[in-house]
C-alpha cells in the first residue's frame, strides 16, 4: 500500500490480498478502481464487493485467503469475481449498491450491468477489494454519485459534477489498513469450500507452484507468424489459431533468448475429441528478415534450411492450463519442465550463437500466452539423475526468493515418459557408465555393441554414441530413437578424424 493509501499491490502469489475502504459508502456512491498491474500467469481477476462488518474491527489473521467462496459464506459480506476480460491494465471499474441491494459496475464509459443482489442495506456498507489472480494492483479513484431515476441497469448515468464530488479529505475513500499482502503464505493452500462455484483456486494454487514468485515481462511474440488464421494477440504475449485446421501455426519471440534463462508458456486454450500438440525449438534465424511464405508446411521441416534450427514436440498430452518452462543452459542443452515437473533434456543446440525460440500449434491446442522469464544460476554440483540445469537453487536476477525449485528433480508418471521408454536426460547428467559418459572425455565405445569405435552423429539431436553398423541397424527399428536422449532418430551421419 503507498502513503496515500490509495493504491494497492499484491506482493506475491495469486491470492491473500483482501483490503477495504476506510470509510461506509453511500447508497448509490461509485467506488472507482483503476487496475495498475495485470500479471498474466493467474486464471480468475478482481473480487469486488461490500461488507456489513467494520474493517477497524476485523483482526486481518481472521480472514481467508479468498474472498469467493470463503468470505462471502460469512454473514455480512457479499462480492463477485469481475470477468477476466474486463481485468485489463488501465481499466477503470465503478461499482455501487442501490436501495435495493442490487450492485451494479461499468467499466470504463461502456453501459451500466447488472453485477449481484442480495446486498443488506439496512446496515452501513464499506466496500470490500480482493485483489485476486490477473489482478496485481490497483489505484482507488475519487468516488461519484449516480442518479436513481431509473431501475434498468443500462439507464444509470454518472453525474460527474464538481459539486456531487467529495473534496474533502476525510470523506474520499481510500484503502483499510485490513489488507493480507503477504509473502510466502500460500504454501498451504486452504481447500476451497464445497459447491464452490469459482475453480481457479485451486488450479492456481497448482500455477504457484510451477512459477517463480517474480518474472520478466519483456519477453513477446514476433509479429511475423506462418498461417492464415494465426494472430499475436494481447500486446503479442497471446498467439491463437482462429478458425484453423490443419494448417501450419508457427510463431517466434521477438527476441533471442538468454542462456538460463527460463521461458514460461502457458497453454490457454485447448480442446475438442483429437488430442492437441505443441512444437518447440530454437533457431539462430532472426524472424526479422523471414516472410510467412518462407517458413514451410511442417515445423519439423524447418531443420532443413540452411541456417540453424533444432525442432521436437512436447511429449505427452497438453491440457488448457498446462504451463512449460524451458532453458537453454550453458552447455546447450534445452530442458522442458511441465507444471513444475521436470521432463528432462530435449535438444542439443548451439548456445553460442543468438537463439531466437519458436513454438508451433497443432489440433486442440489453439492458443498460448508468453508468462515472462526469469534467469537462474545452475549449481555447481556434481551431476545427478537429473539435470543440474532441473533443480536452480539461484534466486532470480529481480533478487527474489524461490519456495520451490523451478525445475524440480526427477520427477516419474507420464511427463517424464517418452514413446521410447525413459524420460530424455543430458548425456552429461547420467550416472557414469560404460554406455554413457560422465562428466569426463566421450568414450570411444558404441552404446550398443561395445566392441566398436563410435563414429557415427545421430540426426537430429546431434548424439555420437554409436558405430555406424549399429547405427544402421537402429534407423532400421521400428519407432527407432537416441540411445541417449529418445529423440526419433531422422537419420545418421558417418564422420571420419583426422588423425
Amino acid at each position: 500500500m503507498d502513503l496515500s493509501h490509495k493504491a494497492v499491490k499484491r506482493q506475491a502469489s495469486f491470492c491473500n490480498a483482501i483490503t477495504f475502504s476506510n470509510r461506509p459508502v453511500l447508497i448509490y456512491e461509485q467506488v472507482r478502481l483503476k487496475i495498475t498491474k495485470k500479471q498474466c500467469c493467474w486464471s480468475g481477476a478482481l473480487r469486488l464487493g461490500f461488507t456489513s462488518k467494520d474493517p477497524s474491527r476485523i483482526h486481518p489473521d481472521s480472514l481467508p485467503k479468498y474472498a469467493c467462496p470463503d468470505l462471502v459464506s460469512q454473514s455480512g459480506f457479499w462480492a463477485k469475481a469481475l470477468p477476466e476480460e474486463f481485468a485489463n491494465e488501465g481499466n477503470i471499474i465503478a461499482f455501487w449498491v442501490d436501495k435495493k441491494g442490487r450492485v451494479f459496475h461499468r467499466i470504463n464509459d461502456s453501459a451500466v450491468m447488472l453485477f449481484f443482489s442480495g446486498v443488506r442495506t439496512a446496515d452501513p456498507l464499506w466496500a470490500l477489494v480482493d485483489v485476486y489472480g490477473l489482478t496485481r494492483g490497483v489505484q482507488l479513484l475519487d468516488s461519484e454519485l449516480v442518479l436513481p431515476d431509473c431501475l434498468r441497469p443500462r439507464s444509470f448515468t454518472a453525474l460527474r459534477r464538481p459539486s456531487l464530488r467529495r473534496e474533502a479529505d476525510d470523506a474520499r475513500l481510500s484503502v483499510s489498513l485490513c489488507d493480507l499482502n503477504v509473502p510466502g503464505a500460500d504454501s498451504d493452500e486452504a481447500a476451497p469450500a464445497a459447491g464452490c462455484p469459482i475453480p481457479q483456486n485451486s488450479l492456481n494454487s497448482q500455477h504457484s507452484r510451477a512459477l517463480p514468485a517474480q518474472l520478466d515481462g519483456d519477453l513477446r511474440f514476433h509479429t511475423l507468424r506462418a498461417g492464415a488464421h494465426v494472430r499475436i494477440l494481447d500486446e503479442q504475449t497471446v498467439a491463437r489459431v482462429e478458425h484453423g485446421r490443419d494448417e501450419r501455426a508457427l510463431v517466434f519471440t521477438s527476441r533471442p533468448v538468454r542462456v538460463a534463462e527460463t521461458i514460461f508458456v502457458k497453454v490457454t486454450r485447448s480442446g475438442g475429441a483429437r488430442p492437441g500438440a505443441l512444437s518447440f525449438g530454437v533457431t539462430t534465424c532472426d524472424p526479422g528478415t523471414l516472410r510467412p511464405a518462407d517458413l514451410p508446411f511442417s515445423p519439423e521441416a524447418l531443420v532443413d534450411r540452411k541456417e540453424f534450427w533444432a525442432v521436437c514436440r512436447v511429449p505427452g498430452p497438453l491440457h488448457s492450463g498446462d504451463i512449460l518452462g524451458l532453458v537453454v543452459n550453458a552447455d546447450g542443452e534445452l530442458h522442458l519442465s511441465h507444471n513444475g515437473a521436470a521432463a528432462g533434456m530435449q535438444l542439443c543446440v548451439d548456445a553460442s550463437q543468438p537463439l531466437w525460440m519458436l513454438f508451433g500449434l497443432h489440433g486442440t491446442i489453439t492458443q498460448i500466452r508468453i508468462l515472462g522469464s526469469t534467469i537462474l544460476a545452475e549449481r555447481g554440483i556434481p551431476s545427478l539423475p537429473c539435470s543440474p540445469a532441473s533443480t536452480p537453487t539461484s534466486p532470480s536476477a529481480l533478487g527474489s526468493r524461490l519456495s520451490d525449485p523451478l525445475l524440480s528433480t526427477c520427477s516419474s508418471g507420464p511427463l517424464g515418459s517418452s514413446a521410447g521408454g525413459t524420460a530424455p536426460n543430458s548425456p552429461v547428467s547420467l550416472p557414469e557408465s560404460p554406455v554413457t559418459p560422465g562428466l569426463g572425455q566421450w568414450s570411444d565405445e558404441c552404446t550398443i555393441c561395445y566392441e566398436h569405435a563410435v563414429d557415427t552423429v545421430i540426426y537430429t539431436c546431434g548424439h555420437m554414441c554409436l558405430c555406424y553398423a549399429c547405427g544402421l541397424r537402429l534407423k532400421k527399428a521400428l519407432h527407432a530413437c537416441c540411445p541417449i536422449c529418445r529423440r526419433p532418430i531422422k537419420d545418421i551421419i558417418k564422420t571420419y578424424r583426422s588423425s
